[in-house]
């Protein structure tokens, strides 16, 4: 239970849980969460050295570096993020969309446009909302604002969509640094000419491997990243050590904050470069926040401050006293991890660097998979492939698309600087850019969601925020050396997202302003005013009320549909997982005898998504649980706001053990204690037989029992699927720039993305497109 937050922490391990289980997840984390921060003293010192500040005998130079690593370390990973970050988790969840996620329930500032107040009785939407009566008057005035100010929504969609693109960016970075930094060990074992011919197409070849693998999911090889983790630990905690001891037990000193000023004030404006350099060490901190949904923030406060952070330090020591008693460098290439590695043990500790790397690279790219779904589950990016590598674990995914350019974009920096010291210019404003977002995020939750004073949330926002601020402008000074690439990267990215947003936001507002009446319905008739025959119609509509353009536009130049009709609207809410018996939405269109149906599906950004045979049979059955639990009285579900519909809620068959089953098979059985439903026997050719069984109380009337044949009938003769095939055009008289996005940049995202999860195993007999122009 956490108190500061004024939430309560709903994280895989309970109080109840004994401290095996704890200690069993801290050190699970310890591979998946800290592989990245773990590799940083690979690259910092010789980053910071770059050309910018030359160490002298004095060592000022080199104690300020190892100040400001140390005081680095501790403010931002674990002042921050262990003891304030970490206790903002949307249920249990965390990363910048979780802090987006949050923020959009606590104030409607959602960019999702079918949003419904249904929405809001999900057990996990409240799930960390404390009714509380001390909800300060400037957080309600500051709710008021964004929610009353669409351009505040868009500044804070974007300002996610900008934390979001960097971690794609440092998806890109991080292999790269980290491995060829790895490989850089082999400088000492030849000459400079020959390392440069030699460590690029190594590295390349360990990313390239790395890349290659990510199809066969983590948790084939995910049992060997801890270990590999912790002996790099033991392995640079131990080194450091040896060299405190040996050649300077003084340079304890340097934790002072003195020598940071003393560190400025000589080096003056290389100093403030250098601070690029420096900010590497935390590189990997936001994996702490990010990977919160796969274990607890006890076992990841754990793991950081008992054996991470004191590893770190020790490591990071361990090389500023040698490099303090080492003044005949002649050059910067020298200065680096390696040369402060004891000779006779470089070549077993180059190894388990590699190891090391690799493992951390595979952390921020499955990372980078994550939060590409969670953007598509939220509509901020195109739909694209998405493999699940784990029947287990919901988490572990692969992306084939992002994948391979990835790989393709981390061996384009890698072959095209050649050096760390580049690539560290990127990965740090990359790295601190991300960071930035999360103060400006979290500053925002302290007063909508905690309810705090907005005293303390400036406090916040000034104290973090002037620590990363620095950092961010040494790193933005070296936008021509490299800092260029994820501004690049994140830029390309934010387009895509923005472009594909916002046509999508467009295209379901033409959808509600087309929406068909229902005195237009009902002018039909129950048969529609065309033949009904055999099957189930499946229309798919991102509509949550009304009748779709779509469905008139069909029905006026075809003479015949499906005896049954089903409305379906597939959408993701603002919350990781919506529980399985909250899953659908079920309700009515018209009258009883059109035999027309809606169904919501309720997906949250972390769920997966059924395939398409499960999700058929839990999609029948949610419509024959409603129909038999209207009863004759009528519609007794929740009404929408959107229009006169009433929705019942329904769960999926397995949570739901006390509603209607169904079976398939290929005769009929008996069972017994239960009512059922079977279709009579049929003398043509034996197919499969669809059978409904019902709960042995309370019994259903007449009418109920023919609606439920008919069901049946219909889900026996086979399920249609229409979609619609949108062209999406600018209506006449837009800017030119919406021209571009719309024709040019919206369709081409359209036409290359992928269609409904659920519609891409259906064979092609089953499914049939209707073309409409949507003018926007």
């Amino acid at each position: 239970m956490m108190d500061l937050g004024g939430v309560i922490s709903h994280n895989p391990v309970k109080q109840k849980d004994s401290w095996k289980t704890v200690l069993t997840l801290a050190f699970q984390s310890l591979g998946v969460v800290y592989g990245d921060l773990s590799t940083s003293p690979l690259y910092v010192y010789k980053s910071a050295f770059a050309e910018d500040i030359q160490h002298s005998e004095t060592n000022e130079e080199i104690y300020g570096v190892l100040s400001f690593v140390f005081w680095t370390l501790t403010l931002i990973p674990l002042v921050k993020y262990v003891f304030i970050v970490l206790r903002a988790d949307d249920n249990g969840e965390g990363g910048t969309f979780a802090l987006y996620s949050l923020l959009c329930r606590h104030a409607r500032v959602s960019s999702l446009p079918n949003c419904q107040l249904a929405d809001e009785e999900l057990s996990e939407y409240n799930k960390d909302v404390i009714l509380s009566n001390d909800k300060s008057l400037t957080g309600s005035r500051l709710k008021s604002i964004l929610e009353k100010h669409k351009f505040l929504q868009k500044v804070l969609l974007i300002l996610a969509l900008i934390g979001t693109c960097m971690v794609i960016g440092d998806g890109v970075l991080t292999p790269a640094i980290s491995v060829f930094s790895a490989v850089s060990g082999l400088e000492l074992s030849m000459s400079r000419e020959q390392h440069q011919y030699v460590e690029v197409p190594v590295a390349c070849a360990i990313l390239v491997f790395l890349f290659a693998l990510q199809h066969y999911g983590t948790h084939r090889v995910g049992f060997l990243f801890a270990p590999v983790v912790i002996t790099w630990l033991l392995c640079i905690s131990a080194i450091g050590v040896y060299n405190i001891f040996h050649w300077n037990p003084h340079v304890y000193q340097a934790l002072s904050p003195y020598y940071m000023y003393k560190f400025l004030k000589k080096t003056q404006k290389g100093g403030w470069m250098s601070l690029g350099g420096i900010l590497l060490c935390i590189t990997g901190s936001e994996a702490m926040y990010a990977d919160l949904g796969h274990f607890s923030q006890l076992s990841i406060k754990i793991a950081f401050s008992f054996v991470v952070y004191p590893s770190l330090i020790l490591a990071y020591m361990g090389q500023a006293a040698y490099l303090s008693k080492h003044h005949t460098i002649e050059s910067n290439y020298r200065i680096g991890f390696y040369v402060s590695v004891p000779e006779k043990i470089r070549w077993p500790v180059l190894a388990i660097a590699i190891l090391a790397a690799v493992v951390g690279s595979q952390a921020i790219i499955t990372g980078t998979f994550s939060i590409i779904k969670q953007c598509s589950a939220l509509g901020c990016f195109p739909k694209v492939k998405i493999i699940h590598t784990s029947s287990k674990i919901h988490g572990q995914i692969y992306i084939p698309g992002i994948n391979w350019t990835l790989m393709f974009l981390c061996l384009a920096v890698t072959v095209g600087f050649r050096d760390t010291k580049h690539l560290g210019n990127a990965a740090g404003l990359a790295v601190i850019t991300v960071m930035l977002v999360t103060t400006c995020l979290m500053s925002l939750v302290i007063v909508l969601c905690w309810h705090k004073s907005i005293f303390l949330a400036v406090c916040f926002i000034f104290f973090f925020g002037s620590i990363e601020a620095l950092y961010f402008s040494a790193s933005l000074i070296k936008f021509l050396e490299g800092a260029w690439v994820p501004i690049a990267l994140s830029l390309i990215f934010l387009i895509v997202m923005y472009v594909w947003h916002y046509g999508t936001l467009k295209k379901y507002e033409f959808d509600v302003q087309n929406k068909v009446s229902m005195n237009w319905l009902l002018s039909l008739g129950p048969n529609l005013g065309i033949v009904r025959v055999r099957g189930i119609g499946l229309i798919h509509t991102e509509l949550v009320s009304g009748i779709p353009a779509i469905f008139s536009h069909f029905v006026t130049n075809l003479p015949a549909f499906h005896q049954v009709v089903v409305f379906l609207c597939i959408k993701s809410v603002p919350v990781p997982h919506v529980r399985p018996e909250e899953r659908f939405l079920v309700g009515r269109i018209g009258p009883k005898e059109y035999r027309l149906y809606r169904c919501i599906a309720r997906y949250g950004y972390h769920d997966v998504h059924k395939d398409d045979l499960e999700f058929e049979k839990d999609l029948t059955c949610s419509i024959a649980e409603f129909i038999r639990s209207e009863g004759p009285q009528g519609n007794l579900g929740i009404e929408t706001i959107e229009s006169d519909e009433k929705m019942t809620v329904v769960g999926t068959t397995s949570s739901n053990l006390d509603g209607v089953k169904m079976c398939e098979d290929d005769g009929v059985s008996e069972i017994v204690g239960s009512s059922e439903m079977r279709e009579p026997k049929c003398t043509e050719k034996t197919r499969k037989k669809v059978r409904f069984i019902l709960p042995a109380s309370p019994q259903v009337d007449l009418s109920t029992q023919e609606e439920l044949q008919e069901l049946m009938d219909a889900r026996e003769a086979g399920m249609a699927f229409i979609l619609g095939h949108s062209y999406v055009r600018a209506k006449s008289g837009s800017s030119l720039m919406k021209k571009f996005v719309i024709n040019l940049g919206y369709d081409f995202l359209r036409r290359n993305s992928r269609g409904p999860t659920y519609a891409i195993g259906i064979p092609c007999a089953s499914t049939l497109e209707v073309g409409m122009i949507y003018h926007v």
